[in-house]
């Protein structure tokens, strides 16, 4: 539609951060748009419910705030039966594909029913695409960290970091998978009586397999996550566990010379090696043969 068309034709109208004077121009259409805090509340009755013809339901997808944060935010679908208004404080980028694809739907984009199903085809799909950059970026992790060419701390933590990073979507991505599965439970019972209800219900169950097996796709996934940050955590074990143990064996070196050192070094009166010509060469001697003697036996016994 052109700059300052009437809302009234609007098959679509999508709020992203509304302003209070565009909040009340769709509230001039019958549809009371819903506020963030109203959005955020957790319980399932103020995030599905009916109001005045109006079908409400609020999901949490992953997006980018104004700022370039990623978070998971509600986005609130208002279904009436001439038009779909949509609520978001947040970017999914399923919003900003879809306008540019919605006549490549399957659902088709003829009726409000059907660009609201349309909407959340586009949604899952984008689910679907982070879940495999997810499987990406792991595998990039796992083949780092299992390469065996000896990671030092440094690289060993920027790889911790990049698996907690793609936990974190992960679980966002998870989020968003049962909370448009909840939507979409709540409006196939609302379609009943709809000219087009068994149609429409076909492409709900659709897209109700896709939620579900991007869901397990995302158990597996998780289960990854899990075994990539224990492999992590095992190097940096090790890694740390060779730096302990040589110094272990540095100080076992130093331990006989500084024992013979010692001894020498106490003020007792009769101490007939005091008295030697050859006493000191002596005492140096029998420092540096313990050292290299504690050595050898360190690498008899292989723990060097």
């Amino acid at each position: 539609m052109t700059p300052g068309s009437d809302l009234e034709h609007a098959l679509w109208i999508d709020l992203y951060r509304p302003l209070d004077s565009q909040a009340e121009a769709v509230s001039r259409l019958g549809i009371e748009v819903p506020t963030l805090a109203d959005m955020e509340e957790i319980e399932i009755s103020n995030r599905l419910y009916r109001e005045e013809g109006a079908d409400v339901m609020t999901v949490v997808l992953p997006g980018l705030t104004p700022d370039g944060a990623h978070v998971a935010g509600p986005v609130s679908f208002i279904l009436t039966a001439r038009r779909l208004v949509t609520v978001r404080h947040h970017a999914p980028r399923s919003f900003e594909t879809f306008p540019e694809r919605a006549d490549r739907s399957a659902a088709g984009c003829g009726s409000a029913e059907r660009v609201f199903l349309g909407l959340i085809e586009e949604i899952i799909a984008r689910q679907a695409d982070l879940l495999e950059g997810v499987g990406r970026a792991l595998d990039r992790v796992s083949a780092q960290v299992l390469s065996g060419q000896g990671l030092g701390a440094p690289e060993l933590q920027l790889a911790l970091e990049d698996v907690g990073r793609q936990g974190e979507l992960l679980g966002r991505v998870r989020l968003a998978l049962l909370t448009l599965e909840r939507a979409l439970s709540f409006y196939d019972q609302t379609i009943t009586g709809h000219p087009q209800a068994k149609e429409l219900r076909m492409i709900v169950k659709s897209q109700m397999r896709d939620i579900g097996s991007l869901s397990v796709h995302g158990d597996f996934l998780s289960s990854r996550v899990s075994l990539s940050v224990d492999a992590t955590l095992g190097m940096i074990n090790l890694a740390q566990n060779t730096t302990v143990r040589i110094v272990s064996v540095v100080a076992a070196l130093f331990m006989p010379p500084t024992m013979i050192a010692s001894v020498y070094g106490m003020n007792f009166h009769f101490m007939p090696e005091l008295d030697w010509p050859w006493g000191y060469p002596l005492a140096l001697g029998l420092m540096a043969g313990s050292a290299v003697g504690t050595w050898a036996f360190f690498r008899w016994k292989d723990w060097l």
